[in-house]
């Protein structure tokens, strides 16, 4: 089957050029500069610095990048004071209620929503690429035992460039239309295996007359001894869930993916630092950290407890799961987690374990209680989607694996569109130097 490369008909335009500019004034000399404002499709304007060293001798200083533009991109938008995330201007909400996430896959790609002859097409090339090589299924071996699932990840994505030597060159689109298509694809395969190593199972082989969230379910929890039956509940739920996490603008993991694409890095390789980054507790493991808090609390009854502890300024306790950094309204993805959480429940018919009893406790408290109302400390996507795994099965140290999965979708079309930007450079962020001025070495007698 032939492979359309992954690229845009049209290069990607120039930002538009504001009729407004921003003056920059030296408060000793007197002397000024223009700098041009730029202006997104939507969003705020941002000021062009990319001359400011040649023009006045002069960084800027922005711990964390918070208030600077590494890029420009049609990808994913995020407005955090209306508490909307869309999709190639897709709201969320709809593409996680009527579409699936190898349309969205296709969406993210390619930019637009497939027509059925696009879909049918895509969905084959990624079925017929989830088989991992034989070979790499020694790696897995070579971990201990209980190894953490996202260090088995990094290891194994990284090596997939020892194997695929075929889809590493850059410059080919081709190259990049089967890497990327490997790496959506394998990216369930490597995470059931990791799950599975760990528990001491066998690897279950993919199927192809299954959907991919019934696949991964399928390879997670299946039993070679008797029959696995999906259950189209969790299934739908397992989708969502790869829909609501697959891109997010520019976080910590897609900037990672893209300052090591920057350098010409292969795309296994770039995606393995992506993960790496992902482990981060302040990143994708604040869903480990939400059932973490809900274990310390330990019961329902002990709830209120814990409430009063954390609108206490002087106490440490903070609940994990409860507000964003980005959105000061209502994540948007956790109004359909939110869904999705007690559709799952209710299909399980979870009546008796504790430590989902606390969560909805604490989850009918944030929605009510005036402190959090205020301080708009809404339950967000890791609350929910850490008590749908624990209500699953899914064991803690795989919540991250899952965000992985979802995410490799985003970083890939991160990775493409960086790669085909002409005004892309090497990553090269600056620094306000704090140490020693200059010193002549002294030799270790006289020291």
């Amino acid at each position: 089957m032939p492979c359309p490369p992954i690229t845009r008909e049209e290069s990607m335009p120039d930002p538009k050029l504001s009729s407004k500019s921003f003056t920059l004034t030296n408060n000793e000399t007197g002397q000024s500069w223009e700098l041009p404002l730029l202006e997104g499709s939507v969003g705020p304007s941002v000021i062009d610095i990319r001359k400011l060293y040649a023009d006045t001798g002069c960084f800027t200083y922005d711990p964390g990048y918070t208030s600077t533009g590494s890029c420009q991109s049609e990808i994913t938008y995020i407005d955090g004071e209306k508490g909307e995330l869309l999709y190639r201007g897709y709201p969320i909400e709809q593409l996680a209620e009527d579409s699936t996430f190898m349309e969205v896959c296709y969406l993210l790609i390619y930019g637009e929503l497939p027509t059925q002859d696009e879909k049918d097409k895509f969905l084959d090339r990624i079925t017929y690429h989830t088989m991992l090589h034989e070979q790499i299924n020694y790696f897995f071996r070579g971990f201990r035992r209980d190894s953490h699932p996202m260090a088995i990840m990094v290891g194994v994505v990284g090596a997939l460039s020892a194997f695929y030597h075929d889809s590493t060159d850059i410059t080919d689109p081709k190259h990049r239309f089967i890497a990327s298509t490997r790496m959506i694809a394998k990216m369930p395969s490597i995470a059931a295996n990791a799950y599975r190593y760990s528990r001491g199972l066998p690897f279950s082989y993919p199927r192809n007359d299954l959907k991919f969230s019934e696949n991964f379910l399928y390879m997670m929890f299946s039993n070679p001894c008797e029959e696995y039956v999906i259950n189209p509940i969790l299934a739908k739920a397992m989708d969502r869930i790869l829909i609501l996490h697959a891109d997010h603008e520019q976080n910590a993991s897609t900037s990672t993916v893209r300052i090591a694409g920057s350098s010409g890095a292969n795309p296994f390789a770039c995606i393995a630092s992506g993960i790496a980054s992902l482990w981060g507790p302040a990143h994708g493991g604040a869903n480990e950290a939400v059932l973490s808090m809900l274990e310390e609390i330990g019961s329902a009854d002990r709830v209120d407890e814990f409430v009063k502890r954390a609108k206490d300024k002087n106490d440490p306790f903070r609940l994990m799961g409860f507000g964003h950094r980005v959105y000061k309204n209502y994540d948007p993805r956790a109004k359909v987690m939110r869904q999705t959480c007690h559709e799952v429940l209710n299909d399980l018919g979870i009546k008796d374990d504790p430590l989902l009893d606390l969560a909805m406790k604490l989850e009918k408290i944030a929605l009510e209680d005036e402190y959090f109302i205020e301080k708009k400390l809404y339950p967000n996507v890791d609350f929910y989607s850490g008590i749908i795994f624990k209500a699953m099965g899914i064991p803690t140290s795989m919540f991250t694996v899952l965000f992985a999965v979802a995410r490799v979708v985003g970083w890939v079309a991160q990775w493409n569109e960086m790669i085909e930007d002409p005004s892309q450079k090497i990553g090269r962020p600056r620094q306000l130097y704090t140490g020693a001025k200059h010193r002549d070495f002294v030799p270790i007698d006289k020291r």
